[in-house]
C-alpha cells in the first residue's frame, strides 16, 4: 500500500535519536500503528464500495489523503516542487503508485473478499524483485532471492486454489488486485529512474504526487460514474478515514519510519498488512475462509521476505 515518492539520499539517513518528536512515541509503535491503518484499508475499501462507485471511492481517499499532507506541509512549511521536468515524472508516478492502484483495488473488491485483496497487495516485493532483475542493473539476483520468488508465487497458486482448477474464485477481480500490486514496483522502479536526488523534501514530493493523482481522478470519475442517488453516511466515513489515516497519515508514519530505523526495517510492514487484512475481513465482515488462504499467504510472505535478502558487501 505504499505510496511514496522517495528521492535517492532524502530517506535512508537516520534522523537525530535526540530529536523530541522521535521520543514522543516509540517506533515500534507507529511500526504497529502503521501495520494496523494498511492492513484495515482493504476492509474500508469494501465497505466503501458498498455504496460508492469503485472511482468515487478512490477520488474520496485521494481527497482526504492530500488534504492531510497539505496540512502537514503547512505545518512544515514545506513549498510544492518546481521545475516542469518534476512535475511531468510525478504525473507518471501518480498514476502508477496511487490512482492506477488505488483505482484497480477498489474495483476488485467488488467481487472478491478483502482478505484475498490483502493477500495480493503482499505479492509486490514478488513483483519488485521480478522487475528489478531486469531494470535495475544493480540489483543481483542470488539462489536464496530467486527461490524466494518461486516460493512466493507458489503460495499465490496455494491462495488461488490452483488444484481445483480456481474453483469458485472470480477471475476478473483477482487479476485486478494482482495488477495493482504490480503497479507499485513498476512505479518505484519509474521513480528510482528520473526522480533521484531533485533535491525536494520527501512531503513535499508526496505531496504533489497525491495532488496530481487527485486531479487524475477528478477528470476520469465524472466520464464513468454517476452521482449516488443517496448518501450513506457509513461508506462515506469508510472512504475519509482510508483517505485521511490509509493514504495521509500512513504516508507520514512511514516516511518517519524509514528516516528513523531506515528502509529495510520499515518495509517489513509489508509482511503484517495481509494478516491484519485477514483478521478484519473475517471478524468484522463474515468473509469466509478455507485452510488455503492462510497456509498460502504464509508461502507468499515467506518467499517475499527472501526476495528481501541482499548479499553482504565485501570488506
Amino acid at each position: 500500500m505504499s505510496t511514496v515518492t522517495t528521492p535517492a539520499g532524502r530517506l535512508d539517513a537516520p534522523s537525530d535519536p535526540s530529536s523530541p518528536a522521535r521520543r514522543r512515541l516509540d517506533w515500534r509503535l507507529r511500526f504497529a500503528v502503521l501495520s494496523l491503518i494498511w492492513g484495515f484499508s482493504f476492509l474500508l475499501i469494501k465497505v466503501g464500495t458498498g455504496a460508492y462507485a469503485p472511482f468515487q471511492v478512490t477520488l474520496g481517499r485521494l481527497l482526504f489523503g492530500t488534504a492531510v499532507l497539505a496540512a502537514a506541509m503547512a505545518v512544515r512549511r514545506e513549498r510544492l516542487p518546481r521545475g516542469v521536468r518534476v512535475w511531468g515524472h510525478l504525473t507518471v508516478a501518480a498514476f502508477l503508485l496511487n490512482a492506477l492502484p488505488f483505482s484497480l483495488f477498489a474495483y476488485a473488491e467488488l467481487t472478491i473478499p478483502s482478505t484475498l485483496a490483502g493477500i495480493c497487495n503482499a505479492t509486490s516485493p514478488l513483483w519488485g524483485m521480478a522487475l528489478s532483475l531486469i531494470a535495475l542493473s544493480e540489483d543481483r539476483p542470488t539462489r536464496v532471492r530467486v527461490a524466494g520468488l518461486g516460493l512466493g508465487f507458489l503460495g499465490v497458486l496455494t491462495v488461488l486454489g490452483s488444484w481445483q482448477g480456481f474453483h469458485g474464485l472470480d477471475a476478473t477481480g483477482t487479476a485486478l488486485a494482482l495488477l495493482g500490486s504490480l503497479s507499485y514496483p513498476i512505479g518505484w522502479i519509474y521513480v528510482r529512474r528520473t526522480l533521484a536526488g531533485t533535491g525536494d523534501s520527501h512531503l513535499s514530493m508526496t505531496g504533489a504526487q497525491l495532488l496530481l493523482a487527485t486531479v487524475q481522478l477528478a477528470v476520469v470519475t465524472p466520464l464513468f460514474t454517476t452521482l449516488p442517488t443517496r448518501l450513506s453516511v457509513g461508506p462515506l466515513l469508510a472512504i475519509a478515514a482510508l483517505g485521511a489515516l490509509g493514504t495521509g497519515l500512513a504516508v507520514l508514519l512511514q516516511y518517519g519510519l524509514v528516516a528513523e530505523v531506515g528502509p529495510t526495517t520499515a518495509q517489513m510492514v509489508t509482511y503484517f498488512i495481509p494478516v491484519i487484512a485477514t483478521a478484519a475481513g473475517v471478524a468484522l465482515l463474515g468473509e469466509t475462509l478455507t485452510w488455503s488462504t492462510p497456509v498460502g499467504a504464509a508461502i507468499v510472505l515467506t518467499g517475499a521476505a527472501l526476495t528481501q535478502l541482499r548479499p553482504k558487501p565485501r570488506p
